[in-house]
């Protein structure tokens, strides 16, 4: 079954525009959700507004957005002021700048897209503002409102494609310097260097999705088919049976030596 595009609009850099749409990198559609129900009558429990003071459900009608500038005083917002903030960006991707792509760091990242053509009429141009930053090494910032928010982003060339990454603002990212500012200046131990290199060699291997796999997930879909087939639940694991934790710190340069001797430590499979 094909998938809608999550947004359609332009892609416009200067006179050059193209039609595009827009699909989400990632899918959390494969993640094991619950409902909340009813233990006695096994029917699903539906969430209402209330109001805080009288207690009295709140009509769809009657909600509306507000931002608190005191007690108990708010700034209130209609749907339609919300809707026109920034409507010009809505529907084009509008480059008006670019930055070399080694200069974002990750952390400005959010969420990725890919965005491709949606009419065979403008793949050229898409192609030849693809490739000129793939030629550059650039890419390219922008804004669109995404889900009635207006975000900055980054379009990333990549191989036919374009991947459009949602930016983080400012005050949305830390200052790393707060947080590692009180780690130590001294240089790594000279001794253990080497051993910590055979551990990386040792343990490397090609990435494979595998490497991120979500074993609760897998245990839960376990339980799940175990009681749809009308099995006893899987026994919870003994607490002899989990790795064994070491009570007492050991020497590192020992740990690192049988760790690159091959010698397992005890519980580890």
């Amino acid at each position: 079954m094909a998938v809608r595009p999550y947004w359609k609009g332009y892609l416009k850099l200067s006179l050059v525009t193209c039609p595009v749409q827009m699909m989400p990198a990632i899918s959390e559609s494969e993640k094991v959700r619950f409902h909340t129900l009813n233990r006695e009558t096994q029917n699903r429990v539906v969430s209402h507004y209330v109001d805080a003071v009288t207690g009295e459900e709140v009509k769809d009608e009657d909600e509306v957005k507000g931002y608190q500038r005191g007690e108990n005083d708010y700034i209130i917002l209609e749907d339609e002021e919300l809707e026109n903030v920034a409507l010009e960006s809505t529907r084009t991707i509008d480059i008006n700048v670019f930055s070399p792509r080694d200069s974002i760091e990750w952390i400005w990242l959010d969420s990725p897209f890919y965005l491709s053509p949606n009419d065979p009429v403008g793949q050229e141009a898409f192609s030849v503002i693809r490739d000129a930053m793939a030629a550059e090494d650039m890419v390219g910032i922008s804004r669109l409102v995404i889900s009635r928010r207006e975000r900055a982003v980054m379009l990333e060339p990549r191989g036919k494609g374009i991947v459009l990454w949602t930016l983080r603002y400012g005050d949305e990212v830390r200052d790393e310097e707060a947080y590692f500012g009180g780690i130590d200046d001294e240089e790594s131990n000279s001794e253990m260097m080497p051993l910590i290199l055979q551990l990386i060699k040792k343990q490397t291997r090609h990435w494979d999705s595998e490497l991120v796999s979500d074993p609760v997930q897998n245990k839960l879909l376990e339980i799940m088919e175990a009681k749809r087939k009308k099995t006893k639940r899987p026994a919870k694991a003994k607490a002899s049976d989990a790795k064994a934790r070491p009570n007492n710190v050991i020497n590192i340069m020992d740990a690192l030596r049988k760790s690159v001797e091959g010698e397992k430590r005890p519980g580890k499979r």
